[in-house]
Order: C-alpha cells, then structure tokens, then sequence
C-alpha cells in the first residue's frame, strides 16, 4: 500500500486515513483503487467490526486530484475507466457489511463527497464546509453517487447541490441531510459511535445495511433473494442463539458473527 492511505486497526475499529495533508487529501486515481482494495479487506476480516474514514491534516478532502486528469481523464474513454475505479471504490465502502462513519473536518469536496456518500454515516466538526463542484468543470456526478446524493437529501436539494456547484457550511449542509451530527472532536465521536454499534450483531447489521442500500438505490436494486438468504443465515447462527441464551441470562450477549 501506498503512504498516501494510512490504516490502523485497534480494538476491532479499523481507521481508513487519507493521507497526502500537504495536497489537502486530494485523491488520486490510485488512491481510489488502493480504497477500494482496503475495504475489500476489511470485508474479509471478522475481527474488525466498524470503519472510521477521515482525512489527515485541517480537511478530509478536497475531492479528485484534478492536475492528473489530463494525462488520465482526457476523453471520454479515459472518463469512463476512471468512474470504473471511482464506482468500485465507493462500492467497497457502501457494500461493506459493516458501519462505516466518514468523520469530515474542513473541505469535502466532489470526491471527498463521493467517499462520504458511501459511508453509513457523516460525523463533522464545525470546520466542515461539503459541496460538489462537478457542473464548475463540466462533470457529469456519477450514476451511483447521484442515487445516493438523492436517497440523502431529497431531490431538490440534490438538484441544488449539483446544479449549483455550491459549498455549504457544516450547518447548512447538516439541515440538507448531507452531514448526520456535528461534533467539535469529531474522530472521538465517530469511535465512540462505531464502538457502540460494534457490539451489536454484525450479522443483524449486515442484514440491515444490505437492504436498506437496496432500497435507497431505487426501484427494482435490491437483490430479494440475497436479502432472504441473509436473513436465513443469521436465523440459523451461532449469534442468534447467544442472543436468546444472553437475554435469558441477563447479560451482554458476545457475538462473533457467525
């Protein structure tokens, strides 16, 4: 992996850090792959339980790291492979059977917004300043990212972000429901916030993430027979039954996810 992501893992909470500060966190085209790779990873790891993905430095992100788009986003070939890397990296992190907070601080931008519409939740301390700039270089969002932008906002707020190019201060985009909470240590409250929601049962949370991004998507994008299967699964686990034995006991269930 490169130095431009930084990744720790504590406690069954895996930190996901864009890491280039000196370039306010711009992500390159490898960085979306290099994304995408590592929450493929963490998809795999039972012991990891929650992601908190944020920037290093004032800002999570500025967005797409536009001085390499002429060497690598020049025409509309090169603009269709690059939303490939983009969509399979947002689609790590929304498919990811695990809460995922973005804890935003300073600029997020068009692909830093990108990053943060796929993540369950948005944490932002009062620096935050979110918008997407596409229509100021004549980009067209991407179809993923507009459904999402939309499942969060509403369409006319949508409509105004996107036509607008706009940024919004961590109020206002709060009231348009592109930010969730605003905290003023905001990583300390998105751990806190995973941690809780880490001992419940990841296959319950699974489950849920599954069908409620189906439903998001819009008519006809969630897969029925895939959601029934993972409700048969978990009707089946282990964590099931430490979950009836732990509430006849009176205790703290202890769930591993299988």
């Amino acid at each position: 992996m490169s130095e431009a992501i930084d990744i720790r893992a504590q406690n069954g909470l895996a930190h996901v850090v864009l890491n280039r500060p000196s370039a306010r966190n711009a992500v390159t085209l490898e960085m979306w792959r290099e994304i995408a790779e590592i929450f493929t990873r963490i998809a795999a790891d039972r012991s990891l339980r929650a992601v908190v993905l944020t920037g290093s430095g004032k800002d999570f992100s500025v967005g797409a790291d536009i001085s390499e788009f002429d060497a690598i986003r020049n025409d509309k070939q090169q603009s269709r492979d690059y939303e490939i890397a983009v969509d399979a990296c947002s689609g790590a992190i929304a498919n990811l059977g695990k809460p995922v907070i973005a804890a935003l601080s300073g600029y997020c931008l068009g692909g830093g917004c990108h990053l943060a519409l796929a993540c369950d939740f948005r944490f932002a301390d009062r620096t935050a300043v979110v918008g997407i700039p596409s229509a100021k270089l004549s980009i067209i969002y991407g179809i993923d990212s507009v459904r999402r932008l939309s499942a969060l906002v509403g369409i006319v707020n949508a409509k105004r972000v996107l036509y607008s190019g706009d940024r919004y201060p961590v109020e206002q985009a709060r009231s348009m429901g592109l930010i969730d909470e605003v905290h003023d240590d905001v990583v300390t409250a998105a751990e806190e916030f995973a941690r809780r929601l880490s001992a419940n049962a990841p296959l319950s949370i699974a489950g849920a993430k599954f069908m409620l991004n189906g439903l998001s998507m819009g008519a006809g994008s969630l897969d029925l027979a895939s959601a029934q299967r993972l409700i048969d699964e978990a009707s089946d686990s282990q964590d099931f039954k430490e979950g009836r034995t732990a509430f006849a006991e009176k205790r703290t269930p202890n769930f591993r996810g299988e």
